[in-house]
């Protein structure tokens, strides 16, 4: 659906956007992420043709985004940062100058009809822009987006600025879009990327540093892995027997205890998988494992984590990938 081959853009001697290549298939959800500076808002006016690139190509649909703009935009649906609202006019006026905007062919009424029922704005079609809280003014953004109907939606930084609520309502809008559409979603709230997206591109410095399912993404730091389990025996006996483990590197009580197991946190050394060693050790001394879990890294930690090594030269992570 989305092809993007070594896209550069420059200013000057200023490199931005540094040779990106990645594709988005049909009906994936895809956090863009990375730090202020990065590259992100750059790479997706790029991708929506609203700037050139230096040099690389952009493909929607399987049409050149430069070679033929026309036809690949009526692929894309955009919301900036800044919502492009002409606040003095009425929400139904708004959409209404879009569909002409666009040359949309769909039935006028019964499309503008649908689409503020998907985003939620049917109470207040006929209010002024102007008057609409920051929330609802999202909404009429991404109301202009679905506006034709275009498979690809992009949108950055859609919840800046909103309350709790607000950003949990845009959320949940999006999740519902991604059943239909395939999205680009840049956004600070990592959270958010969490809940909705599928897949988790990072970029520093214009260029990729990670690039994986979301589900996937705490693997590919190369940190310690740790345990929580929770074993019935004697605590400092088992506190004691878990340190000769192989590979552990750290072990610890803590506070929850229920009847005679204790919950211990287990730190291995990176890449190596304790959970037979551990298993054997704890059957030879007859205590009981009733309860393991994985303590992923947190998706902060993990960006955390790329961005700080990407920026020290001396310690690269190989799992980082650039698809």
């Amino acid at each position: 659906m989305i092809e993007i081959n070594g896209i550069t853009k420059k200013y000057g001697e200023k490199t931005v956007v540094n040779n990106l290549s990645f594709n988005i298939e049909a009906g994936e959800v895809v956090g863009f992420l990375g730090p202020n500076g990065a590259g992100k808002s750059t790479t997706m006016n790029i991708i929506t043709g609203y700037i050139s690139s230096t040099s690389g190509s952009v493909k929607i649909n399987g049409t050149d985004i430069l070679e033929n703009p026309l036809e690949a935009k009526r692929n894309i649906g955009f919301l900036p940062e800044q919502p492009p609202l002409y606040l003095e006019m009425t929400v139904r006026e708004y959409l209404n100058f879009v569909y002409d905007l666009k040359g949309t062919t769909l039935n006028r009424k019964k499309h503008l009809s649908e689409i503020c029922e998907v985003v939620r704005l049917t109470d207040v079609y006929d209010r002024t822009i102007k008057n609409l809280s920051k929330g609802y003014k999202q909404r009429v953004g991404i109301a202009q987006a679905l506006v034709g109907n275009p498979p690809v939606l992009i949108f950055d930084e859609p919840t800046v600025g909103l309350d709790p609520k607000q950003i949990i309502d845009i959320r949940n809008l999006i999740k519902a879009l991604g059943k239909d559409h395939t999205i680009i979603l840049s956004t600070h709230i990592l959270p958010e990327v969490q809940a909705v997206c599928d897949r988790i591109i990072i970029i520093n410095r214009g260029r990729i540093i990670a690039n994986e399912r979301t589900e996937n993404i705490a693997q590919i730091t190369s940190g310690p892995r740790k345990l929580v389990a929770k074993i019935s025996g004697p605590k400092q006996d088992v506190l004691k027997h878990l340190k000769t483990v192989q590979g552990v590197i750290f072990v610890d009580v803590l506070a929850e205890r229920d009847g005679e197991a204790f919950t211990y946190m287990i730190e291995a050394q990176p890449g190596i998988d304790i959970r037979k060693p551990l298993f054997f050790a704890l059957a030879d001394k007859g205590w009981p494992l009733v309860g393991l879990e994985a303590m992923g890294m947190s998706l902060e930690d993990v960006f955390i984590t790329l961005i700080t090594n990407d920026r020290d030269p001396r310690n690269k992570l190989e799992a980082a990938k650039n698809r």
